[in-house]
């Protein structure tokens, strides 16, 4: 795989932050998205985002809901639908085991990344994920802090 710092195609277009503070993400996955034109050629512009959506299996089918995707200037004719259902292209063995975690396991499937990979095809990166409660989230965030008081104890050497 290429090295996604030098490689000049790999590209983030929109990331969701919270999804790691919100959510205990215990495994993710690379999938693709069916897009329209349209829609590359605005997320090739980098104004996309997915901070309040969500994948869902639904009839067999993996689909991302409510994720925003500006319309492009320059498409008038030919334009997209900005919150519409996006088709996630997973193989069925994936799909099966993505159903079976959010059915038995009650884990939800939360988008993490979406970006351009080496070759240059819309990707998006999503998370097996467990919600966290606000004890857990409070621990998460000492943990960090300590993490952070500690760097800094040894840079000073104290």
């Amino acid at each position: 795989m290429a090295n996604k710092k030098s490689d000049p195609n790999y590209n983030v277009i929109a990331e969701n932050r919270r999804a790691r503070y919100d959510y205990a993400i215990e495994e993710d996955l690379e999938c693709g998205i069916m897009l329209e034109g349209s829609e590359v050629k605005s997320l090739r512009e980098g104004q996309a985002n997915i901070a309040e959506s969500y994948a869902n299996v639904e009839d067999g089918e993996l689909w991302l809901i409510n994720s925003y995707i500006p319309p492009y200037d320059k498409a008038k004719t030919w334009g997209h639908e900005e919150r519409r259902k996006r088709k996630l292209l997973v193989s069925k063995k994936e799909l099966a085991r993505l159903w079976a975690d959010t059915q038995r396991k009650g884990m939800t499937l939360v988008p993490l990344v979406m970006y351009f990979n080496h070759r240059g095809m819309a990707k998006l990166k999503i998370g097996i994920a467990k919600g966290k409660k606000n004890q857990d989230k409070r621990a998460t965030e000492a943990k960090r802090d300590w993490q952070r008081q500690k760097a800094r104890l040894l840079r000073h050497g104290e």
